[in-house]
C-alpha cells in the first residue's frame, strides 16, 4: 500500500479542501483549498441574520479546481506520484445543508430561473430562520411520535433537515413545489461525483439522515407520512420521495464517473464513500473509538462519541442524535456541540475591533490573555452567541458578558469569551457522563486546537482533564481518506485503517492544579447563569453572582 492513495474531499462552510493521502501511513501528501465564489466568504447573507446559503455551482467548481491542484502538487512533490494510483474518494460535508434537487437530481439553483432565490440553494448548516418550525415539529413529535425525539436529544433544531423544508415551504410555496425532492450536501456530492444524482439511484448515508432527519431503521427510516402529513400535507407527500435506507461510511456511494475523471485527471471507476458530515469524519481522522471525545473546534464545536452497539446507551437529553453507524460502522454514534466558538472570538476581534488592528488581533489579544489568572478579570460570559446547540439547544438563546467596569480591558474580555466556551465544553461532558457516556479521554482537532495553545490550556484547566491533539490539521478530510480506503478495500475496517492512518501530537496540554480548583468556583457560577437563562425551571437569584466576581477578582489580585 506504500503506493496508494486516497482523497479526502472537505467541503466547509467558507471552502473545499482536497487532501492526498498515503494508505500505508496517513502521510498527507498534496492539499489544495478552493474558496467559493458566492457571497461573503462563500455563504449568501441577507438583511435576515439568521439566514445563510451556500450556491452548490461552487461545490461543483470546487470540486474540479482543488482535485485538479493537490494532483498536481503531488506529481511535482511526491517522487514517482501516478494519477492511477489513487484507489478511492471520501466526502465530508456540512451539515444539516439540505439542497433542493428536481425530478433527475438537478438542485434547482442551476435552473436560470431560480438561480438567484436564496431559497433554491443549498441551506447552510448556520442557516436558522425555521427556529418556529423546529419549535412546531419539537411540539408535535411530542404530541405523535414521542421516540423521535427521544434518538435527538429531546429538542428539533432550526439547523436541522425537515425544520428548513417545512419553513422553504411556508416562505417560498413556489421552490418548494419546483422541488421534487431534497437532499444533504454530503449526499448530493458524492452522487454528483458517481453520476446517481437520480432521486431513486443516491445512496443516503445514515450520518445525515439520522442525526438531522430523524432517520431510524427501529421506525422504517424517516419520520412516517402521517406524521409529517400532520405538519403539512405537502410534507407528508414528500416522505414518498426520500429514499427507504440509509448507509454508513463502509458502503461506496458508486464509482467515479468518466466525466469526472476527465475533470479531474483520475482514473474513472474508482469507488466513492457514501458521505458524511464534517464532525463525524474529523473524529475518525482523529481515531475515535469507545470512551473518546473527540472535540472538532471551529467556528462551532462537534463533540463526538461511539460507543458498540452491543453496549445499551441511555436517551440523552439534549444531544443531536443517538444514530447507530453515524461515525464508525457497528457502534452508535453521540453527537453534541457549541453554535458558536471561533466565531464568538472572531466577532470580538473583527466586529468589535477592540485597540485596532495591531491591538485587537488574536495574536495580540491571546498574549494578553495569557498573562492573567482565572478570576483575575472579574468577568464572566455566557457561549451562546449563536444560540446553545448542546444542552438546551435553543437557538433564541444570546451571548452574554457580565462583570464588566471601567476599567476592563480587551484582553480580559477575550479571556472570558474562551472560559465561556471552556464551561461550555465542559458542560457537554458533565452530560455525557450523567448518562454513563465515561469519558476516559478527550482528542481535539480543528485550526483552533492547532494554533490557540492558551485555548487548549483553559480547556485543560477548566476541566481538569489532559487535552490531546490529533496529530493531523485537517482530520476532517483525512476522515474521509479514511473512509476511501475503506471503500477501496485497502483495509478491512475502520479500526484497522485508523490505527494505520491516524495517530496524536506528541504535546499534551495538562490542567494546573490551581487553575482548576480556581475554575470550579467560576464554573458554579456559570451555571447558576447557565440555568437562569436557559431553563425554564430555575427558580434561582442573581444577586450574588456579580458580587462573588468581584470578590474572586480581589482575592486573586491579592
Amino acid at each position: 500500500m506504500t503506493g496508494s492513495y486516497t482523497i479526502g474531499l472537505d467541503y466547509g462552510t467558507n471552502s473545499v479542501r482536497a487532501l492526498i493521502v498515503n494508505v500505508a501511513h496517513g502521510r498527507e501528501v498534496a492539499g489544495a483549498v478552493w474558496n467559493y465564489e458566492h457571497g461573503t466568504d462563500g455563504v449568501i447573507l441577507s438583511r435576515d441574520p439568521n439566514l445563510a446559503r451556500q450556491h452548490p455551482a461552487d461545490y461543483v467548481k470546487g470540486t474540479e479546481l482543488s482535485v485538479k491542484k493537490a494532483l498536481a502538487d503531488a506529481r511535482k512533490d511526491v517522487r514517482g506520484f501516478k494519477l492511477d494510483q489513487v484507489i478511492g474518494i471520501g466526502v465530508d460535508t456540512t451539515g444539516s445543508t439540505p439542497l433542493p434537487v428536481d425530478k433527475a437530481g438537478r438542485p434547482l439553483a442551476f435552473d436560470k430561473r431560480l438561480a438567484k432565490n436564496s431559497a433554491a440553494m443549498a441551506w447552510l448548516w448556520k442557516d436558522h430562520t425555521s427556529v418556529a418550525e423546529a419549535a412546531e415539529i419539537t411540539a408535535k413529535a411530542r404530541e405523535l411520535r414521542p421516540q423521535y425525539l427521544a434518538k435527538c436529544g429531546g429538542t428539533y433544531s432550526s439547523e436541522w433537515f425537515f425544520s428548513k423544508i417545512l419553513h422553504c415551504l411556508r416562505t417560498a410555496p413556489k421552490v418548494f413545489d419546483a422541488a421534487h425532492t431534497w437532499v444533504e450536501c454530503a449526499d448530493w456530492v458524492p452522487a454528483m461525483l458517481t453520476g446517481t444524482e437520480a432521486p431513486d439511484q443516491i445512496a443516503v448515508g445514515v450520518c445525515a439522515a439520522g442525526h438531522k432527519a430523524m432517520y431510524n431503521d427501529d421506525w422504517g427510516g424517516y419520520p412516517d407520512a402521517k406524521f409529517l402529513g400532520a405538519l403539512d400535507p405537502k410534507l407528508g407527500e414528500l416522505r414518498a420521495r426520500l429514499r427507504p435506507k440509509a448507509h454508513t461510511i463502509e458502503r461506496a456511494a458508486g464509482r467515479l464517473t468518466e466525466e469526472w475523471a476527465r475533470r479531474t485527471g483520475l482514473r474513472s471507476g474508482i469507488p466513492v464513500a457514501v458521505g458524511a458530515f464534517d464532525a463525524h469524519l474529523g473524529a475518525v481522522g482523529s481515531g475515535i473509538g469507545p470512551g473518546t471525545l473527540v472535540k472538532i473546534i471551529g467556528t462551532s464545536t462537534c463533540d463526538m462519541m461511539v460507543a458498540p452497539v452491543s453496549q445499551p446507551v441511555a436517551d440523552v437529553p439534549g444531544l443531536c442524535g443517538i444514530v447507530n453507524g453515524s461515525i464508525l460502522p457497528s457502534h452508535f454514534g453521540l453527537e453534541a456541540g457549541q453554535s458558536a466558538v471561533g466565531d464568538i472570538f472572531n466577532w470580538f476581534v473583527n466586529c468589535l475591533q477592540p485597540g485596532g488592528r495591531k491591538l485587537g488581533s488574536h495574536e495580540s489579544l491571546s498574549a494578553g490573555a495569557a498573562k492573567l489568572q482565572p478570576g483575575e478579570s472579574g468577568l464572566l460570559a455566557l457561549d451562546w452567541n449563536n444560540g446553545n446547540r448542546t444542552v438546551l439547544v435553543d437557538q433564541r438563546l444570546t451571548g452574554l458578558l457580565l462583570g464588566q467596569t471601567l476599567y476592563t480591558t480587551p484582553s480580559e474580555i477575550y479571556r472570558a469569551l474562551i472560559e465561556a466556551t471552556a464551561f461550555g465544553a465542559l458542560t457537554i461532558i458533565n452530560r455525557f457522563e450523567e448518562y454513563g457516556m465515561k469519558v476516559e479521554r478527550v482528542v481535539n482537532c480543528g485550526g483552533i486546537a492547532e494554533k490557540n495553545p492558551l485555548v487548549m490550556q483553559i480547556y485543560a484547566d477548566v476541566t481538569g482533564r489532559p487535552m490531546l491533539v490529533s496529530r493531523s490539521p485537517q482530520t476532517c478530510a483525512l476522515g474521509a481518506a479514511v473512509a476511501g480506503a475503506v471503500v477501496a478495500r485497502a483495509y478491512p475496517d475502520f479500526p484497522t485503517a485508523q490505527k494505520a492512518m491516524t495517530g496524536l501530537k506528541p504535546q499534551v496540554y495538562r490542567p494546573t492544579p490551581k487553575s482548576h480548583a480556581a475554575y470550579k468556583e467560576l464554573y458554579a457560577l456559570y451555571m447558576k447563569l447557565h440555568d437562569a437563562f436557559g431553563t425554564r425551571e430555575c427558580q434561582g437569584n442573581l444577586f450574588g453572582v456579580m458580587k462573588q466576581l468581584i470578590e474572586i477578582r480581589n482575592r486573586v489580585r491579592g
